[in-house]
């Protein structure tokens, strides 16, 4: 007999309902979101400046993940990034996590737990809230 396997299960996480894995689909709405958001920031602030909107995106991410656990793009769809082992997730690794989103590849690269290369670096998981 087979054990039953899922994204997560070699975290820790459940295979499914709160604290497991965001599927992708629910991830990349999230992110549409907070890229919306910058893209509104940018055009009101700084006449729709490309760097703008990167750097407005990236501290969204930054703090709000550092403080709030969640952007505004992971509340709406009902997710939270979860530090493993800790209790939250702090400045130190939420920076390296939006570092790595911002160079994209990381982003890109995904593990057998569906985790991008950014999560894996920064020791952290996208979960259901």
């Amino acid at each position: 007999m087979t054990e039953k396997l899922w994204a997560g299960k070699r975290l820790g996480l459940p295979e499914q309902g709160t604290g497991s894995l965001a599927k992708v689909p629910r991830r990349v709405f999230g992110l549409c979101i907070d890229w919306g958001i910058s893209l509104l920031i940018s055009a009101g602030l700084f006449a729709g400046d490309n760097l703008a909107t990167l750097v407005a995106f990236g501290l969204m991410q930054w703090l709000m993940v550092a403080t709030l656990g969640a952007s505004f793009g992971h509340m709406v769809c009902r997710m939270r990034v979860l530090r493993l082992g800790h209790p939250y997730v702090g400045f130190r690794a939420a920076f390296l996590r939006v570092s790595m989103i911002l160079l994209i590849i990381p982003a890109i690269v995904w593990d057998n737990d569906n985790r991008g290369l950014h999560d894996k670096l920064a020791g952290t998981a996208l979960v259901l809230r």
